[in-house]
Order: C-alpha cells, then structure tokens, then sequence
C-alpha cells in the first residue's frame, strides 16, 4: 500500500499508537474511538471545520484556539479532548484523517477484528452478508467487520479486500481477462 509507506502516514501512524496506548492503559479504546469517528465525522461535515484541520495557513495558535473551542463545545473526554490539543498545538490537525484510520485499525486488532471492504455491484442482503463475513471470517481466522460498498459498474461479483490482500471475482475482470485471452489467440 503506497499510503502506509508515505510521510504523512508515519506522522499518523505514531501519533495514533500513542494515542492508542493511553487509551489502553485508561481501558478507554471504546470511547477514544467513537469520539475520534465523531470528529472525522465532523470534518466530513462541517466545511469550516474540514478547513481548519487541512488548511496550513491557520497558526498553531488560531488551530489552538479554534480546537478548544470545538472541544468544549463537543465535550470529549479528557483524553481525546487534549490529544486533540497536542496535535493543534504541533500543527498536525492536518493527520487527523490518517490518525481515526490508523487508530481504529489498532482497535480492531486489539479486538480480534479484520475489517473488510466489500465491493459489490448490487447491495448485498442479509444472508450475503452473513455468509460472506462467516467465509471471510474463517479465512482469516478472526471476527470480520465489514465495509460495504456498491459499484455498478463490475456488472456481478466481488472484490474483496482485507489489508493488502485482494480477492476480486468481479464479472468486469473475468471480461477483460477474457478480452486478452482471445486478443492472443487472434
């Protein structure tokens, strides 16, 4: 994966550990990381906030600032609430994408989890869905949490990735695999 091998990855990667360790050794995992998805919510969301946390043009005291007010406003607890600090103070509000991601990455493991993402060209039902994540579970010897999504356009199938893993069964491959073999044939 290029992202896991690039700078601003590293940055995120450290920080989350650290983060990840306090929030262990406070038995707090559970709680940092639905507050860190409520914040990656809120960059999803929220414009101004998205700018604030991209945009290199705020100083670390206006990120400062502008995070302890979000801060007080949210109400996390101690713990994410001065992370959150730290990172505006260093000027790293910029990783917070890549520290949710990497945090909960750490926090499925910790649970026995792999996370999945399921590409489907219909949205799955729910007997697909529990025997898709009983077969992947099974492979992969732990609890699967599975992301979906739908893409229309490899017409039937999967595509199926856990880490850097991918199984991909799409009816589009199989066609253009298809392609190439009559392409040497011809």
């Amino acid at each position: 994966m290029a992202q896991s091998s690039s700078p601003l990855s590293g940055v995120a990667d450290r920080y989350a550990q650290s983060l990840f360790e306090l929030a262990r050794d406070d038995g707090a995992i559970e709680t940092v990381e639905s507050e860190l998805l409520g914040f990656q919510r809120l960059i999803d969301e929220n414009v101004d906030f998205r700018r604030l946390v991209e945009s290199p043009a705020f100083s670390s005291d206006e990120q400062l600032r502008a995070i302890d007010a979000v801060v007080r406003e949210v109400g996390p607890s101690v713990l994410t609430g001065n992370f959150l600090r730290v990172i505006a103070n260093n000027r790293r509000l910029f990783v917070l994408p890549g520290i949710v991601r990497a945090f909960r990455k750490m926090a499925a493991a910790h649970r026995g989890e792999i996370e999945a993402e399921i590409t489907s060209a219909h949205p799955l039902d729910e007997a697909q869905r529990k025997e898709l994540a009983e077969a992947i579970g099974s492979y992969a010897g732990k609890t699967v949490t599975m992301r979906e999504s739908v893409d229309a356009s490899i017409l039937g199938g999967l595509i199926v990735k856990i880490g850097s893993r991918q199984i991909d069964t799409s009816l589009r491959t199989k066609l253009n695999s298809l392609k190439l073999a009559l392409k040497e044939v011809g």
